[in-house]
């Protein structure tokens, strides 16, 4: 974790649709509702097409019914870098080291360009001015302490409709952030979970105890934390790799294909990722080495919010190789016939310029362990194919054959959770009666029920137990929930801590299903912490902790 480090951060809106254009797979027509679909959902849109409701995320039913006369067209995230370069370019003929955040958005370190040009405001004005000048697009723009502040000011320049740039004063990030959704940080399953816990906003995720969000949420959750608290992951400027860490290729004779130089992309990047692999490392943050045949070098550096997979370093370079590449026969169109008059890529390396421990992440069962989960574009394919699998499966033996797990609230481990067939909405079913629509998305606070974390196991049936005294009496909970003495052992384990009573009263209305116990959680000397449950007298076992 590091303090923030003044950012500029410069945003190309709707760029995949800006792309096909460029590409000449749709016209240019500002009026023409256009959306980008990737695994049948909308990826990007133009301004027609919000304007008749069509929305990020929505299906491609959905978004068709909403615009009859929507123009589909597939996404292509090679497209959409090759046609980016030049922007990339334009930045930085200005302003050198220059990330891109993903084609569409770059950032830039504030400090030496705003000393240069005069100020944040006349440095953002002559950087649009290049984008604008030498490659015809607009570029809003957002100016703060830390990358996820500056990103948000450039979003919030586009939703305030003016298009002036957004500069947030420095050591104010954090204030700027606290009143932002935290829907901001982009991270889908933190936020949908935050969300069911009433955490909207980033200024009260902020406000949580950072401990207490690392337990909860590991790391992942905890880096979160820190780009709502305002601060920076890894700063824009890293001292230089291992030597031993960069992988080199030489090509002879240089490479003037795209398609070639893609093969030859692929092995590089297995080879840079197992290098790091090997050493318990992973890449944030990626720069892309290229020399010419004429001697030019070419630099660019490529950031990631997550460990790059070798499939994931392998695309960046592609789409690198590719902008460069065309970039240099658009340069020179009365050469392209002459392959000796050229510039091919001599030689590539690939550069870990920012390296962090290796912590491995959570797969889903149908995710790869090379590098999946850290490609958003080969994760979303992956979750199309097992979409489609699943659905078979349920053709076979019907909805009820394949299902999903949904967290449905409640008191005791085996009912927080519900089971719905493949496809269904993930919703919780247990919503008050007496909530209104404005309250359809609170979870209810389920008085009684056990503090997180969640039990790893819990049994399908719940097992017999002896919880008793020092003196191998049994332990009686009575009805104030008092103890008649201090629980020691568990079966035949020494209990070393005990927590607890939760009491349960439920449905005293209803004599066939009311239910009056307490739980309590225990860790017996063996290192295992069980949840347990007293009921009628008896103690049961119901789930075990990890």
């Amino acid at each position: 974790m590091t303090a923030p480090s003044r950012t500029i951060a410069l945003w190309c809106p709707d760029w995949p649709v800006t792309a096909a254009i460029r590409a000449g797979e749709v016209a240019a027509d500002p009026e023409l509702p256009i959306g980008i679909f990737c695994a049948n959902r909308v990826v990007a849109c133009s301004a027609a097409a919000r304007a008749e409701g069509v929305r990020r995320d929505l299906r491609r039913r959905e978004a068709q019914g909403r615009c009859p006369s929507l123009v589909v067209l597939a996404h292509d995230p090679d497209r959409d870098a090759r046609f980016f370069e030049p922007v990339v370019a334009a930045v930085e003929s200005s302003a050198p080291g220059v990330e891109v955040v993903r084609p569409g958005m770059v950032a830039v370190g504030a400090r030496g360009p705003t000393r240069y040009y005069g100020g944040d405001a006349a440095t953002v004005a002559h950087l649009r001015g290049e984008i604008h000048r030498r490659c015809d697009v607009p570029a809003l723009a957002g100016v703060a302490d830390g990358l996820l502040a500056a990103l948000v000011a450039a979003r919030q320049s586009y939703q305030s409709g003016s298009g002036a740039p957004t500069v947030v004063a420095p050591g104010r990030s954090a204030e700027f952030l606290a009143g932002q959704s935290i829907e901001a940080l982009h991270r889908s399953e933190l936020t949908d979970l935050l969300g069911r816990l009433g955490i909207r906003t980033l200024g009260a995720f902020a406000a949580l105890p950072a401990h207490d969000v690392a337990d909860r949420f590991g790391a992942d959750g905890a880096d979160a934390h820190r780009l709502a608290r305002g601060l920076d992951l890894r700063p824009l400027a890293a001292r230089a790799p291992a030597p031993e860490l960069i992988t080199r290729t030489i090509f002879d004779p240089p490479v003037q294909r795209v398609d070639t130089a893609a093969f030859a992309a692929k092995a590089l990047a297995d080879e840079f990722h197992d290098r790091l692999t090997g050493r318990g490392l992973g890449c944030l943050r990626l720069s892309i080495v290229a020399h010419t045949s004429r001697g030019d070098e070419l630099v660019r550096l490529w950031r990631h919010e997550g460990t790059l997979g070798a499939k994931a370093i392998a695309d960046r370079v592609r789409w690198q190789l590719d902008g460069w590449l065309t970039a240099t026969a658009a340069a020179n169109p009365e050469d392209s016939t002459d392959t000796d008059s050229v510039d091919g890529i001599a030689d590539l390396a690939l550069v870990p310029d920012q390296v962090v421990p290796y912590a491995g992440a959570q797969l889903r069962l149908w995710d790869r362990a090379a590098g999946a989960v850290t490609d958003w574009r080969t994760e979303t394919e992956a979750a199309e194919r097992a979409d489609r699998a699943l659905t078979r499966v349920q053709g076979l033996l019907g909805p009820a054959g394949v299902v999903t797990a949904v967290s449905d609230g409640g008191r005791g481990p085996a009912g927080t959770m519900r089971l719905v067939p493949w496809g269904d909405p993930r919703v919780p079913a247990r919503i008050p009666a007496r909530a209104g629509a404005d309250r359809a998305g609170v979870t209810p606070p389920w008085p009684g029920r056990i503090p997180p974390p969640s039990p790893a196991t819990v049994l399908a049936h719940p097992a017999l137990a002896a919880v008793t005294d020092r003196d191998g009496q049994p332990i009686v909970v009575g009805g104030r929930l008092t103890l008649s003495a201090p629980p020691s052992r568990l079966d035949d384990e020494v209990i070393l801590a005990w927590s607890g009573p939760w009491p349960i009263d439920e449905r005293w209305w209803d004599t066939t299903t009311a239910r009056r116990c307490a739980r309590f959680q225990m860790v017996t000397a063996d290192g295992t912490a069980r949840l347990l449950v007293v009921e009628g007298g008896y103690w049961w076992i119901e789930a075990v902790y990890d």
